[in-house]
């Protein structure tokens, strides 16, 4: 992996899970991270383990104009962004029927139109400099249709297609734009669940062909690898990064068909 020494990148939702396991390992190449999020107490928590000069700016993404005065004030605090990586969002499960307008424009809000604007926002800055990286995070939502998702889902094929979008406007100045489409991430969204519902742990398992779920750093290592020139001839793609989930077929027992047995 090619390093990120004297590379400024910025991290949005960095106070935990992927955002945080992706501010280290920018960190570990060698990048000066800017942290970004909610929780200044994390951000800071998480800037204190950092090596190279990290920032942290605080930013609630759900406000009209965040993504637009986030990306001015980092350029107040750095002289210019190299990469950036879009991790910040939120989830929503609502059945079509339960889901409140409120609500839509809210996952909406965060999970794209501040995506969108701070990418414009920092843009100029890349440019500049000669180039490049955007990394956004997707979901595997986005290309599986789960069920009670109908908004999240939504956002998350919005992202994929602002990433085809953005690297056709934006390859001629050196700039690449990605995602990544993580599957079962074991984060804080879920802990509650794998602590209070029984099973599921291992029936969501059974669905994936590597029969287990991912951790932060099975993204970061993905993040650390579009950050990186080693992927500097890859533009326009998401990147499903799910042990199987999507695409694989995965039962939680191995089939044993009779023509095996013979």
């Amino acid at each position: 992996m090619n390093g990120l020494e004297g590379k400024v990148a910025v991290v949005t939702g960095a106070s935990r899970g992927i955002g945080e396991s992706s501010a280290r390992a920018l960190d570990a190449l060698g990048a000066q991270v800017v942290l970004t999020g909610r929780t200044v107490a994390d951000l800071e928590r998480v800037a204190g383990d950092l090596g190279n000069n990290p920032v942290v700016v605080p930013a609630d993404l759900a406000q009209a104009g965040a993504g637009t005065d986030l990306a001015k004030r980092i350029l107040e605090v750095v002289q210019g962004v190299d990469v950036l990586v879009n991790n910040a969002g939120i989830p929503m499960r609502r059945l079509p029927e339960s889901i409140t307008e409120e609500e839509i424009d809210l996952v909406f809000a965060v999970n794209v139109r501040s995506l969108l604007t701070l990418s414009i926002g920092l843009a100029g800055s890349m440019k500049s400099r000669g180039g490049g990286s955007i990394i956004n995070v997707s979901s595997v939502a986005g290309v599986r249709g789960p069920g009670a998702r109908v908004a999240y889902a939504g956002t998350k094929g919005a992202v994929d297609a602002m990433t085809r979008a953005l690297a056709s406007d934006w390859g001629p100045d050196g700039i690449r734009v990605n995602s990544i489409a993580p599957g079962l991430i074991a984060t804080a969204i879920w802990e509650e669940s794998r602590n209070t519902i029984p099973g599921l742990i291992e029936d969501m398992e059974g669905q994936i062909a590597l029969k287990r779920w991912g951790y932060g750093d099975d993204i970061a290592d993905v993040v650390a690898f579009f950050a990186s020139d080693s992927s500097r001839y890859v533009t326009g793609e998401t990147l499903v990064v799910d042990g199987g989930l999507a695409r694989v077929s995965a039962s939680a027992a191995p089939q044993v068909l009779p023509e095996l047995l013979e």
